[in-house]
């Protein structure tokens, strides 16, 4: 299994899996072990994204007006969902990223069906604030 380096690819790979539950939550945190290492010291209260069980951390910055994000989680299939939702938004203009669309993307890959309620909870507060960071 190739870790997709597009959200393109990654849809491509989770339908022809499919059939496969267990290689679908395989992808994910093969994804999620993909994310760049994340300091440290950007690991603080300040980052911390709230609404999620597990930990989870967005740093953004800006580069003109691309924005960027270092992020990390404390959870396997979370990290890969961090790193998928990534793949979307990573250093595109704030002003074009629209998280509803993130979102009706997600939703389309049936993500609801292999994930907890606390996880889909935690993707949602996950996305909240990606849309609350390009707004400022």
């Amino acid at each position: 299994m190739t870790v997709p380096a597009t959200f393109a690819d990654f849809v491509e790979e989770w339908d022809a899996l499919a059939d496969d539950p267990d290689d679908r939550y395989r992808l994910l945190i093969d994804l999620g072990r993909e994310l760049p290492p994340m300091d440290a010291a950007l690991k603080t209260e300040a980052t911390r994204v709230r609404g999620c069980a597990s930990q989870v951390w967005l740093f953004p910055t800006r580069a003109g007006d691309l924005l960027h994000f270092d992020a990390d989680s404390d959870a396997a299939i979370v990290k890969g969902l961090v790193a998928l939702v990534l793949l979307r938004v990573q250093d595109q203009p704030a002003a074009v990223i629209d998280v509803a669309a993130v979102k009706a993307e997600l939703d389309v890959l049936g993500l609801a069906k292999h994930l907890s309620s606390n996880r889909t909870q935690g993707l949602a507060s996950m996305l909240a604030r990606i849309g609350e960071l390009t707004q400022g």
